[in-house]
Protein backbone atom coordinates (compact mmCIF):
# COMPACT_ATOMS: atom_id res chain seq x y z
CA UNK A 1 0.00 0.00 0.00
CA UNK A 2 1.36 3.59 -1.08
CA UNK A 3 1.13 6.23 1.38
CA UNK A 4 0.54 9.57 0.61
CA UNK A 5 1.84 12.66 2.56
CA UNK A 6 0.48 15.69 3.18
CA UNK A 7 0.47 18.96 5.38
CA UNK A 8 -2.68 19.96 7.58
CA UNK A 9 -2.03 23.41 8.53
CA UNK A 10 1.81 22.48 10.24
CA UNK A 11 1.14 19.12 11.34
CA UNK A 12 2.26 16.06 8.87
CA UNK A 13 -0.14 13.15 7.64
CA UNK A 14 0.96 9.80 7.10
CA UNK A 15 -2.51 8.59 5.41
CA UNK A 16 -3.04 4.57 6.64
CA UNK A 17 -5.59 4.77 3.71
CA UNK A 18 -7.86 6.71 1.83
CA UNK A 19 -11.46 8.15 3.23
CA UNK A 20 -14.22 6.95 1.47
CA UNK A 21 -15.90 10.29 1.95
CA UNK A 22 -15.81 13.56 3.23
CA UNK A 23 -15.10 14.16 6.80
CA UNK A 24 -17.77 15.67 9.08
CA UNK A 25 -15.37 16.23 11.90
CA UNK A 26 -11.48 15.46 12.92
CA UNK A 27 -10.65 14.99 16.47
CA UNK A 28 -6.39 15.29 17.14
CA UNK A 29 -4.85 13.45 20.10
CA UNK A 30 -1.36 13.62 21.12
CA UNK A 31 0.20 10.67 23.51
CA UNK A 32 2.98 10.41 26.03
CA UNK A 33 5.76 9.73 23.28
CA UNK A 34 4.98 13.01 21.55
CA UNK A 35 3.11 11.51 18.44
CA UNK A 36 -0.49 13.34 16.75
CA UNK A 37 -2.97 10.92 15.74
CA UNK A 38 -6.23 12.44 13.80
CA UNK A 39 -9.64 10.62 14.12
CA UNK A 40 -11.86 11.65 11.45
CA UNK A 41 -15.88 11.25 11.68
CA UNK A 42 -17.27 10.12 8.37
CA UNK A 43 -20.59 7.92 6.99
CA UNK A 44 -20.30 5.51 5.03
CA UNK A 45 -22.78 1.96 4.25
CA UNK A 46 -21.78 -0.61 6.28
CA UNK A 47 -20.56 -3.73 4.20
CA UNK A 48 -22.03 -7.26 5.62
CA UNK A 49 -19.75 -10.01 4.58
CA UNK A 50 -19.65 -13.07 2.42
CA UNK A 51 -21.54 -16.18 4.77
CA UNK A 52 -19.90 -19.30 4.98
CA UNK A 53 -20.55 -21.77 6.95
CA UNK A 54 -17.32 -22.62 8.61
CA UNK A 55 -16.63 -22.12 12.36
CA UNK A 56 -14.04 -22.32 14.73
CA UNK A 57 -13.42 -22.01 18.51
CA UNK A 58 -10.44 -20.57 19.92
CA UNK A 59 -8.71 -21.62 22.83
CA UNK A 60 -6.35 -18.98 24.55
CA UNK A 61 -2.93 -20.67 26.49
CA UNK A 62 -0.03 -20.06 28.00
CA UNK A 63 2.79 -21.16 25.72
CA UNK A 64 0.54 -20.06 22.58
CA UNK A 65 -1.37 -16.95 22.30
CA UNK A 66 -4.21 -19.29 20.69
CA UNK A 67 -5.37 -22.61 19.41
CA UNK A 68 -7.98 -22.48 17.05
CA UNK A 69 -10.23 -26.09 17.20
CA UNK A 70 -8.59 -27.08 13.16
CA UNK A 71 -5.92 -27.22 15.03
CA UNK A 72 -3.91 -23.91 14.31
CA UNK A 73 -1.43 -22.74 16.91
CA UNK A 74 -1.25 -18.87 17.08
CA UNK A 75 2.05 -17.63 18.41
CA UNK A 76 1.93 -14.21 19.87
CA UNK A 77 4.81 -11.42 19.39
CA UNK A 78 7.15 -11.16 22.74
CA UNK A 79 7.17 -7.05 22.26
CA UNK A 80 8.15 -6.32 25.76
CA UNK A 81 10.66 -9.85 25.93
CA UNK A 82 12.44 -8.06 23.11
CA UNK A 83 12.62 -4.74 24.46
CA UNK A 84 13.46 -5.78 28.63
CA UNK A 85 16.79 -4.55 28.13
CA UNK A 86 16.86 -0.97 26.40
CA UNK A 87 13.22 -0.18 28.87
CA UNK A 88 15.24 -1.28 31.94
CA UNK A 89 18.55 1.16 30.64
CA UNK A 90 16.06 3.76 29.68
CA UNK A 91 14.15 3.73 32.88
CA UNK A 92 17.55 3.35 34.68
CA UNK A 93 18.46 6.89 33.28
CA UNK A 94 15.17 8.34 33.91
CA UNK A 95 15.61 7.28 37.49
CA UNK A 96 18.58 9.10 37.82
CA UNK A 97 17.79 12.48 36.21
CA UNK A 98 16.83 15.08 38.55
CA UNK A 99 12.99 16.06 38.64
CA UNK A 100 12.30 19.43 36.60
CA UNK A 101 15.11 18.94 33.96
CA UNK A 102 15.43 18.95 30.49
CA UNK A 103 17.16 15.59 30.19
CA UNK A 104 14.40 14.16 32.61
CA UNK A 105 12.17 15.25 29.88
CA UNK A 106 14.33 13.70 26.99
CA UNK A 107 14.29 10.53 28.91
CA UNK A 108 10.58 10.12 29.55
CA UNK A 109 10.14 10.49 26.46
CA UNK A 110 12.70 7.97 25.66
CA UNK A 111 10.75 5.76 27.48
CA UNK A 112 7.31 6.61 26.69
CA UNK A 113 8.56 6.04 22.77
CA UNK A 114 10.01 2.61 23.56
CA UNK A 115 6.44 1.69 25.51
CA UNK A 116 4.46 2.86 22.71
CA UNK A 117 6.24 0.90 20.62
CA UNK A 118 5.81 -2.36 22.25
CA UNK A 119 1.82 -0.86 22.88
CA UNK A 120 2.09 -0.68 18.91
CA UNK A 121 3.04 -4.47 18.29
CA UNK A 122 0.75 -5.86 20.39
CA UNK A 123 -2.54 -4.34 19.16
CA UNK A 124 -1.11 -4.26 15.38
CA UNK A 125 -1.06 -8.24 16.19
CA UNK A 126 -4.54 -8.09 18.06
CA UNK A 127 -5.83 -6.32 14.95
CA UNK A 128 -4.32 -8.67 12.15
CA UNK A 129 -5.55 -11.78 14.46
CA UNK A 130 -8.67 -10.44 15.08
CA UNK A 131 -9.87 -9.36 11.07
CA UNK A 132 -8.16 -12.30 9.44
CA UNK A 133 -10.09 -14.71 11.99
CA UNK A 134 -13.62 -13.05 11.46
CA UNK A 135 -13.27 -13.16 7.74
CA UNK A 136 -12.39 -16.80 7.47
CA UNK A 137 -15.19 -17.84 9.79
CA UNK A 138 -18.78 -16.92 10.31
CA UNK A 139 -19.06 -18.44 14.00
CA UNK A 140 -16.64 -17.88 16.23
CA UNK A 141 -16.78 -19.77 19.44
Amino acid sequence: MAMSYMRLHKIKVVWSRPLPSQPRSATIIRDAAGRHFVSFVIETNAEPLEPNRQSVGIDLGITTFATLSNGEKVEAPKPLKKNLKKLKKFQRSLSRCQKGSNRREKARLKVAKLHAKIKDTREDFLQKLSTRITRAYQTVV
